[in-house]
């Protein structure tokens, strides 16, 4: 098994421009590495994008569009036998490789790690900003809205855990809950420490399921450490914590079925600080694959 790097360049879910601007800085770094076999880059569709504040499905058809053809291209490098790591672009595209992953694998847990729970559905959004919904998506809450292409099983929430976690909207907070998702928030983390965190997040995770999908999006780091990113949410994690979270991660690596890299905005970084850490972690993820 060799490795493919998705660039997944879209920037539709969130009002906020820049963030399809991201895969191609970080693969880059990579585009010579003996472990990668290809690298393939996803545009998002050629549309105007929507920033109306009361437009509550912002870019519906164009990200479906997008997370379509991500979801057969992540589907094709799986049944490759390639390991396939995504590169965003907001997170609204982990609802087309997630699913690309467990269409392919029938039963995968999901680890999460972001500052926000990503878990409104239509009825609790206040945005419209489709990056808010994607988790809820991968539990099946948004029905078939945002996922049409996909004929399969989706993630059990009794399989799913957010880490990290401290953004997270009063009235998306019951989604979370009621569907029965493990959340792990930062004060978690630096109480318990991230050893313990993510033991027990892959314990859930891999409850009587074929493995994991992760899902990594760089605002779970503090933004004055990590300024580059669409949303950013104060009071974060460190820059080693950040790569302890991936090292710890990384010791299921035999169990860990895709991994998504998200959120990574160029035209928000200072001093390449984000674009940098994003490197580090990719390469972490690289040199946890025995090839």
């Amino acid at each position: 098994m060799k490795l493919t790097i998705i660039n997944a360049k879209t920037d539709l879910g969130v009002m906020v421009d820049g963030s399809d601007k991201g895969p191609e800085i970080i693969s880059e770094h990579f585009k010579n590495n003996d472990k990668i076999n290809k690298i393939i880059t996803i545009d998002k569709p050629n549309v105007i994008k929507s920033k109306d504040k009361n437009d509550l499905e912002k870019n519906i058809d164009a990200v479906n569009i997008f997370n379509e053809k991500l979801y057969n291209s992540v589907l094709e490098v799986k049944n490759n036998n390639d390991f396939p790591i995504v590169l965003g672009g907001d997170h609204s595209l982990a609802i087309g490789s997630a699913l690309a992953s467990i269409k392919k694998e029938g039963k995968l847990g999901m680890i999460w790690i972001d500052s926000h729970g990503d878990y409104n559905t239509f009825e609790t959004t206040r945005t419209g900003n489709l990056h808010g919904l994607p988790l809820a998506c991968l539990n099946h809450q948004t029905k078939d809205r945002l996922s049409f292409f996909h004929n399969g099983n989706y993630y059990d929430p009794k399989n799913t855990i957010i880490v990290g976690g401290r953004d997270i909207d009063p009235w998306e907070m019951p989604n979370i809950k009621d569907a029965g998702v493990t959340l792990f928030t930062t004060e978690d983390i630096r109480d318990q420490g991230i050893e313990n965190i993510i033991k027990k997040a892959m314990d859930i995770a891999l409850k009587n399921t074929n493995g994991v999908h992760i899902s990594y999006d760089l605002d779970v780091i503090d933004p004055q450490i990590a300024p580059g990113v669409s949303v950013p949410a104060i009071n974060g994690i460190t820059e080693d914590e950040a790569y302890k979270i991936a090292d710890e991660v990384l010791k299921y690596i035999d169990h860990i079925k895709s991994i998504d890299i998200v959120e990574f905005n160029p035209t928000r970084d200072i001093n390449h600080k984000t674009e940098n850490i994003a490197i580090n972690i990719l390469d972490k993820v690289i040199k946890s694959k025995d090839i």
